[in-house]
């Protein structure tokens, strides 16, 4: 009876598997469900604000916000430069740092801290995009959008009463918003004085941090407190309106122009050492000035044993007046040397300083540190000449036709500037001057754009917009430099300096 139970049961296990097995296939191949709908497909751009950031939690602030530019390029750049980028970071951070810890160190009683490994990894930073703004003043700035996820690895080893620690930083990620401000902008390379560094909000820093081996930021709550315990703290030295500031070169230097013309004539040297064994020396002489870093003229020769030295102070020159000089050489500058008591030679040469006239300064007025030109002869006494001069404009717009020029009403008197045809942002840079016997402080220039019609054209002239300048505060200022928006017209600018030359 047993046996037969049993063969039963395999053999309805078998049946009913089969069976199954076809049923199911059946079902799926043939039986359609009614309760399913076709997906519904919409486009992106039909999309509401929360599905988007669902879907691109990440997306680029040059696709959400059209005051940011791609820039794609430079992070191709930084992607080729990275491996040399990554050496020398690392090896200018080494050598930062160095002096640093070895001041600090002899207060914890610490035997030395060194760098074992330091590599920023082979992930490059990127930037997301980058937004430039327009201003008047003589600066740059930008706001790049930075996104680092990088795989560093920094140990810094430790060792004390015989000990060593080491400490591991791995897997930073740094999200952050900076603005750069370049200013001034002065013509010496690199073309600005400063840098203002400032966070416009607070950064994301993340990272991985081993002690001996062990991971500590796993320890439950020491994560959240060191991520927002560095928010903070950065956020508090450089978080907008704060600012990192770095001086690249001294503004007031960067704007220096020359003075002078002085002239130096090489008469001859008498008395000099003899260096070589056999035969003469080849005696040849390097001319600098000394104080700052100027552009000097030498003869190279290779390096050479120098035969002495000595200086000539540029005060004691009178101007326009040649001067006949004997000066003895000495081996340094130091007064107290014994050594410059040996007779090294003399030197004897005539020097002559020319300073140039004011006319030959070429004064550039665009700075604002220049001083002022005076009217010119024939200016009425108690007047002054009022020079204006029209820069460009903006976001000009006309219903038929953009052709504009601007329109100068002073007075009773009109002047106008050349017509530039198609252009919405037209530059003229052009200049026109009034003679005033008395300052006009109680007047106004008015500025009006038009648009000028093709010779065949069926329209007429058309008004682009307009603006009334109050003539007080260039009397005041002597120089102002501003961009107007334009009456009667949606987005339109125009730039205009006015300058007052007093008599």
């Amino acid at each position: 009876m047993g046996f037969f139970s049993t063969l039963l049961g395999f053999g309805g296990f078998g049946v009913g598997v089969s069976a199954g097995v076809v049923i199911g296939y059946y079902l799926f191949i043939y039986y359609q469900p009614t309760d399913v709908k076709d997906p519904e497909i919409i486009p992106l751009l039909d999309q509401d604000i929360k599905s988007l950031q669902h879907m691109l939690p990440e997306i680029p602030l040059w696709v959400k916000n059209p005051d940011f530019d791609r820039i794609d390029w430079l992070n191709k750049f930084i992607e080729k430069m990275w491996p040399y980028l990554d050496k020398a970071i690392c090896k200018t951070a080494k050598e930062i740092a160095k002096p640093i810890i070895a001041e600090q160190i002899p207060k914890y009683k610490i035997d030395s801290v060194d760098f074992e490994v330091l590599t920023l990894g082979t992930l490059p930073p990127t930037f997301q995009g980058m937004k430039v703004y327009s201003t008047d003043e003589k600066e740059l700035i930008i706001e790049p959008c930075l996104r680092w996820a990088g795989n560093p690895n920094i140990i810094v080893a430790a060792k004390a009463y015989g000990m060593k620690a080491t400490v591991q930083v791995v897997d930073l990620q740094v999200f952050a918003a900076p603005r750069v401000t370049l200013k001034p902008l002065v013509p010496s390379f690199p073309c600005f004085a400063n840098i203002f560094v400032s966070l416009m909000e607070k950064p994301h820093v993340d990272f991985g941090l081993k002690l001996l081996g062990a991971d500590i930021m796993s320890i439950p709550g020491l994560y959240r407190f060191v991520q927002e315990t560095i928010k903070d703290q950065v956020a508090s030295m450089y978080l907008w309106p704060k600012t990192l500031d770095v001086q690249i070169m001294d503004p007031s230097k960067a704007n220096q122009r020359p003075v002078g013309m002085l002239h130096v004539k090489i008469l001859r040297a008498m008395k000099l050492k003899k260096k070589d064994l056999l035969g003469k020396s080849d005696p040849y002489l390097k001319l600098k000035i000394t104080g700052d870093k100027l552009p000097h003229k030498k003869t190279t020769v290779g390096a050479h044993e120098k035969m002495g030295m000595n200086i000539i102070p540029l005060k004691d020159l009178t101007p326009n007046e040649s001067k006949t000089l004997t000066i003895d050489l000495l081996k340094n500058m130091d007064v107290n040397d014994p050594q410059n008591e040996k007779s090294r030679g003399q030197l004897i040469m005539e020097v002559m300083y020319k300073p140039f006239k004011e006319e030959d300064l070429n004064i550039d007025l665009d700075d604002d540190s220049a001083v002022v030109e005076k009217a010119p002869e024939g200016t009425p006494a108690g007047g002054g000449l009022l020079v204006v001069i029209i820069h460009e404009a903006q976001d000009l717009e006309g219903k038929y036709h953009t052709n504009p020029y601007v329109r100068l009403l002073f007075r009773g008197e009109i002047k106008k500037t050349k017509h530039i045809k198609k252009n919405r942002d037209p530059r003229w840079e052009e200049e026109f001057e009034y003679v005033c016997e008395e300052p006009p402080t109680n007047h106004k220039m008015l500025f009006e754009v038009f648009s000028k019609p093709s010779t065949l054209g069926l329209h007429t002239k058309e008004a682009l917009g307009y603006v009334e300048v109050q003539l007080g505060d260039v009397i005041n200022n002597k120089r102002i430099n501003e961009k107007y928006n334009l009456i009667d017209s949606k987005n339109g600018r125009l730039q205009v300096e006015l300058r007052w030359r007093s008599s």
